[in-house]
């Protein structure tokens, strides 16, 4: 697992969609969010999913991260997005960090960091028993203005067994 574990905004929105920010201590441990993306995330915004990102500050489980960050220009990105992967390339310990967006999260990989978006946070949630059902789950977030590409959830679903063709056969209950 990696050590250093940074959150986008986008990641901890869609948790919030589900109620399921409370799996990230349980998957990850702490969670660090540069001061970018706590400007995008906590309450006087209007953004939704505030008051439980919120929460989550005030148990400690997810914080605010200070600390060395790489210089790496990265003007396709918008802020938080930037400052999550100029802080993971900043240490020199194993980094994941949390992420939906396709340009960032290409960015991220080919500088040699682990990425994982909302769609595979409920895969993990799944494989670790946290959800009873990853398809609940995506149905939840769909009834929501949060968006995830179909092929990422049969992805997500294919490798947590509640694929289309196992349904029937008792898969993931």
């Amino acid at each position: 697992m990696a050590r250093l574990v940074l959150s986008d905004a986008s990641p901890l929105i869609g948790l919030s969609f589900v109620d399921g920010l409370e799996w990230l201590p349980r998957l990850f441990g702490t969670v660090g969010i540069p001061e970018e993306v706590a400007r995008e995330v906590l309450p006087g915004q209007g953004r939704p999913g505030e008051s439980a990102i919120a929460a989550a500050l005030d148990a400690g489980w997810l914080c605010l991260r200070e600390g060395p960050r790489s210089s790496t220009p990265l003007p396709e990105l918008d802020e938080g997005e930037a400052a999550c992967i100029r802080m993971a390339l900043g240490h020199d310990e194993p980094a994941l960090v949390l992420m939906d967006e396709r340009m960032g999260r290409a960015l991220a990989l080919e500088a040699g960091i682990r990425v994982a978006g909302t769609a595979a946070v409920i895969g993990m949630a799944r494989r670790q028993g946290l959800i009873p059902s990853a398809r609940a789950v995506f149905e939840r977030l769909h009834q929501s203005e949060f968006r995830i590409a179909a092929d990422v959830i049969r992805t997500v679903l294919d490798r947590v067994g509640e694929s289309e063709g196992e349904q029937g056969r008792g898969a993931g209950r």
